[in-house]
């Protein structure tokens, strides 16, 4: 009886896995895109990181100097039965500015540039599709590219979740419960200012 559950249970968790896919973005900083797209219908987790650099295992001290070649980004674990890799990446584009090159809102330098990070042809397609669609309506270039995926590495366990956060942190305005101080921190950025000039109704989120 001991094995027939082992086995049932392996065999569950495969199939559990094999019902997931994932998307990898960039963009900007990676508190903002998880705490966006976490109560997404469909997306089974989201988990902030470091890709498109070759340093192994890097740290935000040394992704934050921008010589890495990383950038905060997301990966996103999704159920496709609920929501289709199209639809997240659509979601993506239009809750960021992708016109902007060298950072995103108050965040400049390599690390917060934007970023699609494609595992094969099919994701490749379909964010190039997204893309091309995006800057059809805007009447303007996109700056955010498609590339190849490379290594993904987590963020630090205090990046995790950080919009939820109750630890009292510092800020340009005093002392802050960590969530409010993230709050603080996304309106003096600018964001989603900046995403609802660009995008007007067609914004992702209604923030």
């Amino acid at each position: 009886m001991i094995r027939l559950a082992v086995a049932m249970t392996i065999a569950f968790t495969a199939a559990a896995q094999a019902e997931t896919e994932t998307a990898v973005v960039a963009g900007g900083c990676f508190w903002c895109v998880e705490s966006d797209f976490e109560p997404v219908p469909g997306v089974i987790g989201v988990v902030s990181g470091y890709t498109g650099g070759d340093l192994e295992s890097p740290t935000y001290k040394e992704v934050g100097r921008g010589d890495t070649g990383h950038y905060e980004a997301v990966k996103i674990t999704f159920d496709p039965a609920v929501i289709s890799y199209e639809t997240l990446i659509d979601k993506f584009i239009r809750s960021i500015d992708v016109t902007d090159a060298d950072g995103q809102f108050c965040d400049r330098g390599a690390p917060y540039r934007t970023a699609i990070f494609v595992s094969d042809k099919a994701q490749m397609a379909a964010a190039e599709a997204a893309l091309a669609t995006a800057e059809a309506e805007l009447g303007q270039p996109v700056a955010t590219p498609v590339l190849a995926s490379k290594p993904f590495w987590p963020a630090e366990d205090y990046h995790q979740d950080y919009y939820k956060g109750t630890n009292i942190v510092l800020t340009r305005a005093g002392p802050k419960k960590q969530s409010n101080a993230y709050k603080f921190y996304r309106e003096s950025c600018g964001r989603d200012q900046r995403v609802k000039a660009l995008w007007g109704d067609k914004a992702a989120f209604d923030h």
